[in-house]
């Protein structure tokens, strides 16, 4: 009997745990065949999730737990929580009922078609219409500029086969961009639509910076654009230069007082643009700083349930 293991990160989801396992037994009722488990990672939540865990690990041994000593973002929890399950797939979700359960039949229909991983992308969303342009303005930006082909609108939610997860488990990348990883490795890849709902319960913990954070992670990890934009843009700027001298110094030739002005003005929009240029220089330092360092994605404070 094929076996697959539900992996769903949280963080302050105490009002969602106990339904999401819920409705994600209720859709094995749809799959007879197959044997499950269910993995939550916990990031070091606050308000009580834990203890939910806790209770719902003691009734049903197949639900398990990783409890995070603290919380180590939202790339690297999901990422090792991937790499902790032991089924021939493994579904991701979000706890917040966003991604909705009832596409689980399908994607393990488009599994059985031989399929490695199947992508659920959100064709429709109803989030807050100027985030989804916002959005879709930064796929397309993505997707136009980076090495390797970006899947639009999906955020991570699918199936991956054992194969794919066997991969994950030999990479070395203390700061993994995973959707990014499932576009780069080349896997037969199907992919599932869904409308994404409103979160169920609770506030979601994205904001500028978390979201800032995923962008810049994307940019500097699958693009040359920003460094070839620096340099392209920094001859530009040379060569404006240059002849904006030789027009301000005829000008001055013929009486106009016009030098100190351009050069105020010249300056200043040098001084921009290097201010914008080391600031995406050091974004990708940083990237660099956090490749080399060598840190566990995540440390473990407790697991429920894995036996031995």
């Amino acid at each position: 009997m094929k076996k697959i293991s539900f992996m769903i990160p949280c963080y302050n989801e105490a009002e969602n745990v106990l339904p999401m396992s819920e409705a994600i037994l209720s859709q094995m009722d749809f799959l007879p065949g197959y044997d499950y488990e269910i993995l939550f990672i916990d990031n070091c939540s606050t308000d009580g999730t834990r203890e939910k865990l806790s209770a719902m690990c003691a009734r049903n041994r197949k639900i398990k737990a990783i409890f995070n000593a603290r919380n180590f973002g939202q790339f690297n929890s999901p990422f090792y929580g991937l790499q902790q399950t032991g089924g021939d797939c493994v579904i991701s979700m979000c706890c917040d009922f966003q991604d909705p359960p009832e596409i689980i039949p399908e994607l393990v229909a488009e599994w059985e078609k031989g399929y490695k991983i199947v992508c659920a992308v959100k064709t429709e969303s109803e989030e807050n219409k100027f985030l989804r342009f916002l959005r879709t303005g930064y796929y397309k930006f993505l997707r136009k500029f980076s090495e390797a082909e970006q899947i639009e609108h999906f955020t991570g939610t699918g199936l991956y086969d054992r194969s794919f997860i066997d991969v994950l488990r030999r990479l070395d990348d203390p700061l993994p961009f995973f959707r990014g990883i499932v576009a780069e490795l080349g896997f037969q890849r199907a992919e599932v639509p869904y409308t994404q709902k409103k979160r169920r319960a609770g506030k979601s913990h994205n904001n500028f910076c978390t979201l800032y954070d995923a962008a810049m992670l994307s940019f500097t990890q699958y693009t040359k654009f920003p460094v070839r934009l620096m340099m392209g843009t920094g001859i530009g700027a040379g060569v404006l230069s240059v002849f904006g001298g030789i027009a301000c110094v005829i000008l001055a030739a013929l009486g106009k007082n016009v030098l100190f002005p351009a050069l105020l003005c010249g300056m200043g929009v040098l001084f921009s643009l290097s201010a914008v240029f080391m600031s995406l220089l050091g974004e990708y330092l940083l990237l660099i700083r956090s490749k080399v360092s060598r840190r566990p994605l995540v440390v473990e404070e407790k697991r429920i349930n894995f036996g031995e």
